[in-house]
């Protein structure tokens, strides 16, 4: 294992340099090229001051170059180890220690490190929250579904989770916030941004002005959730059906208050039988796991608006309670795609290990349904959603362009979709060094788990 993870690593080297490569070329064989008369063209400069901008470009960039003199140059700049250049581009000699410089942005005048050490941390913050969400809720969606093949829930969850994938990305983001971000309808979430400027000047933690508010907080949150999840497992199916309708239709209605001017007698009515049928399907769900985290999450929100209603203080919600407020719309653009399509995966995959030989002779065997579907397939069942992980973090970054554009997010995806636009050379290359590096982790770490997951793969 060892060797083979030491081969993988050296190997990147010329994966990368291929990557890079393919981008450089692209760049320069476009129509204008990357020149110093095409940066300063459309400029209203004097001919003096465009000369010596244009020098500038020259001597900095090396943009009067041959092309392929102008890429050594750029991974001699970004390798640790290299030639050394004086002010004039003449070679001074050879450094093992020289650093690497990753160079200035053309569009920006900023170093590219410090842009990507900006926005990197954003995007990955992005990822870091979604990548989590869109696993749990595939494997417990997709397991229960193959559980129940052609019963109510398989079809159900296969309806909803293909209409899911169907969405683009873009008119799911568009109608959120139209919905639920705009004035005309629900401004429940802020339209833009990861946080309020006047958030930057508030304490890290939420805090109250009252400590009584505090515990009146704490218990409704405990009292909500502990009285959903008990009428999720107490109640007969009859009485918590009509429960959660009766609870969705006063969801339904207060919606429909909340809309800007005066709500008409269909948009009610429609929002209160449209909400009373979902909370309907909720109650009715058969799966006692999914069910309860279902009715424990809208517990908790009940309780937290209770709570927030009977404060008699002033609340301040703090840097971290804003940048989740923030996040919610954005990471739900970006999860609702991922959970869809590994739900469908991974239904079909415990599907064909659950009708596999093995699990045909554990139960001839007298082992349990549960110990079968948790200790031998569910690990089989892996290997596809390993597969997908490899390709998922690069999908994610480049899903990003749109989601951060839509909600103007200032990460790397909307930071790439700006240096292309101007030809941002050094950006560009950057950019791609680093979502080359970051596919290429992701693959290594797929393989690694190959061997986690089933003990017959081995890299010795």
């Amino acid at each position: 294992m060892p060797t083979y993870v030491i081969r993988r690593l050296l190997l990147m080297f010329p994966t990368l340099l291929g990557i890079t490569l393919v981008v450089f070329i692209v760049m320069a064989a476009a129509p204008g090229g990357i020149t110093a008369q095409s940066m300063v063209a459309g400029q209203n400069l004097e001919p003096q001051a465009k000369k010596a901008l244009e020098d500038y470009y020259n001597r900095r960039y090396g943009l009067d170059q041959p092309a392929p003199v102008q890429y050594l140059r750029w991974l001699n700049n970004i390798s640790p180890v290299g030639f050394t250049f004086d002010d004039n581009n003449h070679i001074t000699g050879f450094s093992l220690l020289k650093g690497s410089d990753l160079g200035d942005s053309f569009r920006y005048g900023r170093p590219v490190s410090d842009l990507l050490q900006e926005r990197v941390p954003i995007t990955l913050l992005l990822n870091v929250i979604a990548i989590p969400i869109i696993y749990l809720v595939a494997i417990v969606i997709g397991t229960r579904a193959a559980t129940q093949r052609g019963k109510s829930f398989d079809v159900g969850t296969n309806i909803v989770m293909l209409g899911l994938w169907s969405i683009p990305t873009m008119l799911a983001g568009v109608l959120l916030i139209g919905f639920f971000a705009s004035d005309q309808y629900w401004h429940l979430f802020p339209t833009a941004g990861l946080s309020r400027r006047e958030a930057l000047d508030m304490a890290f933690m939420p805090h109250w002005t009252r400590f009584s508010d505090v515990l009146l907080l704490f218990m409704s949150l405990v009292i909500g959730m502990a009285l959903f999840i008990g009428c999720g497992e107490k109640l007969p199916r009859r009485i918590r059906a009509i429960f959660m309708t009766v609870l969705g239709l006063t969801t339904g209605a207060f919606m429909a208050i909340k809309l800007p001017g005066e709500p008409s007698l269909f948009t009610a009515a429609m929002l209160g039988l449209g909400m009373g049928g979902l909370f309907l399907l909720i109650g009715q769900m058969q799966y006692p796991p999914l069910r309860q985290a279902t009715m424990g999450f809208l517990g908790l929100l009940t309780g937290f608006i209770v709570g927030l209603w009977l404060m008699q203080g002033e609340f301040v919600r703090g840097f971290l309670l804003d940048r989740l407020w923030h996040l919610i719309l954005p990471v739900l653009c970006f999860t609702y795609g991922g959970f869809a399509f590994l739900a469908r995966l991974t239904r079909t995959s415990v599907l064909e290990n659950l009708q596999a030989d093995y699990a045909r002779t554990a139960r001839a065997k007298g082992v349990a349904e549960n110990d079968v579907l948790w200790h031998h397939v569910f690990r089989n069942s892996l290997l596809p959603l390993i597969t997908v992980s490899a390709s998922l973090l690069p999908g994610l970054l480049a899903g990003s362009v749109i989601v951060e554009s839509i909600f103007s997010i200032d990460g790397m995806g909307k930071l790439a979709v700006e240096a292309v636009k101007g030809r941002d050379r050094e950006l560009v290359l950057s950019i791609t060094l680093i979502s080359g590096l970051l596919t290429l982790i992701g693959y290594l770490i797929a393989d690694l788990f190959y061997a986690l997951a089933d003990p017959r793969v081995s890299y010795e």
